[in-house]
């Protein structure tokens, strides 16, 4: 029999984007190089050597893009800012040009009825600061809250709400530590430093944005996944904590309880030295936010490993340093990226950080996922799998708002396929096609779906 699953009247539905994927126009208009212009141009960093130089040229198709969001429903629009768009050195005088776009950005939602959510950092951090170090000098933290405080002061009036960080803990560890992300640097040490100092700058920048943006809402965003151990063995379920610790609580403890977990505490501080962490640091650190964005995509399946021969190094791999390695489940569908489907996955997130932390209101800043769409002889984009995908996870979520998890809304990843990072173009994870030659956009079938659902602020279960 079916069943309906009806989401309370004030929640939020919304879809999300990140300034370097979608915007293009990289050099126009005075904006300044970033790590991500350099990353992607560097031989053997991207797939097929795709850049972000025109990404879906959203710069440039503001109007037009809108006018889908709002065709599509959306009560919400997640974007980000790119910070060398604003300060293309990372500090100094406000390119005006550049904060007049994301002027027209906004008016164009409130004119439309959506609500504006602005991401500061989405991992595009101004070149000039990274050649002075980047996120592993603590005067980045301070540049950071600077910035921010330039767009509490122009925008902060007219956002919904403010996100400092993305995903820190890939800005760090994936960005420092593997070199799989911009920087591309590979060092464990560094890693640790950089997570610190981006944690720093939130803090910082919330301190800021208190003082201008207005009634705003300020938060942010971390992607969380907690492990499932591969047996109730002591080893297995050792490497789940272990990953929960490196994944989640890293960040989440300092953010919302003001300490770093002891589990991992010395290992971090003996790679990294003690000197990088201040005294004052992790109350800063502990500012206060008005909500938490939660990114969620998959979990993992880990096997303990037995304990090291020799002790770390900042020369250690991650994935070695880890002493986990993850088991591959059978029979599980999984997306184009070759990750696992698990809506449980999402509704253990929520519960967790609901019970751990208490009852801080939370949003869904991202989930989606990548399937191989293409366009049909009738012009019409089938993603049937991508509306079975979001299905299942909304269900979850429905699931953990019964269970009274304080969840307000709901950001779907991606509104338009889009530059994925070091796997360029080849991954889409959009509502809504695009054609990268033409920047043609195709509503795809679930674009129409998640309308409906927008619409009747609910989901059908079968």
């Amino acid at each position: 029999m079916a069943s309906r699953l009806v989401f309370p009247e004030d929640f939020t539905w919304g879809a999300a984007t990140a300034s370097y994927q979608i915007e293009g126009a990289a050099k126009e208009d005075g904006k300044g190089r970033s790590i991500w212009d350099t990353f992607s141009h560097t031989p053997g960093a991207t797939l097929h050597g795709d850049t972000g130089d025109v990404a879906c040229d959203h710069y440039h198709r503001v109007a037009t893009d809108v006018a889908l969001m709002a065709e599509l429903g959306l009560k919400a629009y997640r974007f980000s800012i790119s910070w060398p768009r604003i300060l293309p050195t990372g500090t100094g005088a406000v390119n005006q040009a550049g904060l007049d776009f994301y002027r027209r950005l906004v008016d164009e939602l409130l004119e439309r009825g959506i609500k504006p959510a602005a991401t500061l950092y989405h991992w595009d951090l101004p070149q000039d600061l990274e050649d002075q170090g980047g996120w592993l000098n603590r005067d980045t933290s301070l540049h950071f809250a600077d910035y921010a405080r330039v767009i509490g002061e122009a925008l902060g009036d007219r956002l919904e709400n403010i996100i400092t960080l993305n995903e820190p803990w890939v800005s760090s560890f994936i960005g420092y530590t593997t070199g799989h992300h911009a920087p591309g640097k590979q060092d464990l040490g560094d890693g640790v430093i950089a997570a610190h100092h981006l944690l720093l700058g939130h803090g910082l920048a919330v301190s800021n944005l208190r003082d201008v943006a207005g009634s705003c809402d300020v938060g942010i965003t971390v992607n969380l996944s907690l492990a499932i151990p591969a047996s109730n063995t002591e080893l297995d379920l050792g490497a789940a904590a272990r990953h929960d610790d490196q994944l989640d609580r890293w960040f989440l403890d300092p953010i919302l309880k003001g300490q770093y977990p002891q589990s991992l505490l010395a290992e971090y501080v003996g790679l990294a030295g003690d000197e990088f962490i201040h005294d004052g640091d992790l109350a800063t650190i502990n500012a206060g936010i008005d909500f938490l964005g939660v990114n969620y995509y998959t979990r993992n399946i880990v096997a303990g490993r037995a304990a090291p021969h020799q002790p770390w190094t900042r020369q250690t791999p991650l994935w070695e340093f880890n002493n986990f390695d993850d088991v591959t489940p059978h029979g599980v569908p999984r997306t184009t990226k070759d990750w696992p489907i698990d809506p449980d996955g999402l509704h253990a997130v929520l519960r967790w950080v609901s019970a751990t932390y208490g009852s801080i209101p939370l949003y869904v800043t991202e989930n989606g996922a990548a399937f191989i769409d293409y366009v049909d002889q009738s012009g019409s984009v089938h993603d049937s799998q991508r509306i079975d995908y979001l299905q299942g996870h909304f269900a979850a979520a429905h699931r953990a708002l019964e269970e009274g998890v304080n969840l307000r809304g709901y950001f779907v990843w991606s509104l338009f396929d889009n530059f994925e990072w070091a796997d360029g173009y080849s991954q889409r994870f959009g509502l809504i096609f695009v054609d990268y030659h033409t920047q043609e956009r195709i509503l795809k079938d679930s674009a129409h779906w998640y309308r409906a659902v927008i619409n009747a602020n609910a989901i059908d279960q079968s």
